[in-house]
């Protein structure tokens, strides 16, 4: 049988005021919503309001599943405003998935100084991915906004831009044509 001196009720009555009042901050702050938190986890579900969500599909390389993606868009799934979403299931360095994006946007690019300079703001930009992470791309015309989960992570305004990134994905001339048609497959409601 255990002695009362050893009960949470002796030891919380044994507290000094100081430390009944950091207590009970530290459970109230536990338990309270923090401001500006909706702010804070809307900020990409804000970026896709007026998106319908379209279609879904699966990157792989060497058989292996490195993303699964989803495009959301108005009425036309290739012209913006449109989102795409990569549901990360390799781990994956930024700077990686920025020279993989500049590989992929030579077949609509062929200026190399601009491909350089778009590849060194998207090296700034991209983090480095583990399983589990998101990254959302975000085309409203002439810029390009990312969203890592629920964070604004930058954004590149030149032009052409978000043309050419979307269309790694979108044009008819990317290197996966079976995700294209994935992405393009309107969601049934």
């Amino acid at each position: 049988m255990s002695s009362s001196s050893n009960s949470p009720i002796v030891d919380a009555a044994r507290l000094t005021a100081g430390q009944a009042q950091r207590r009970t901050l530290m459970l109230a702050l536990a338990i309270s919503p923090l401001p500006g938190l909706h702010t804070w986890a809307s900020a990409s579900t804000e970026a896709l309001a007026g998106l319908r969500r379209w279609g879904s599909g699966e990157f792989r390389r060497f058989g292996f599943l490195v993303y699964e993606a989803t495009l959301w868009a108005g009425e036309d799934p290739q012209r913006p405003p449109l989102a795409l979403r990569l549901d990360y299931r390799r781990a994956i360095e930024g700077k990686v998935i920025a020279d993989a994006s500049v590989n992929e946007m030579r077949r609509f690019v062929s200026d190399p100084a601009l491909l350089r300079r778009w590849g060194e703001q998207m090296q700034r930009i991209f983090p480095d991915v583990k399983p589990g992470e998101h990254l959302l791309g975000l085309h409203r015309g002439d810029e390009a906004r990312f969203y890592q989960g629920e964070h604004l992570i930058g954004a590149i305004g030149e032009p052409g831009f978000a043309h050419a990134f979307f269309a790694i994905w979108l044009d008819a001339r990317t290197s996966e044509p079976a995700l294209r048609a994935a992405l393009l497959r309107r969601k049934e409601a």
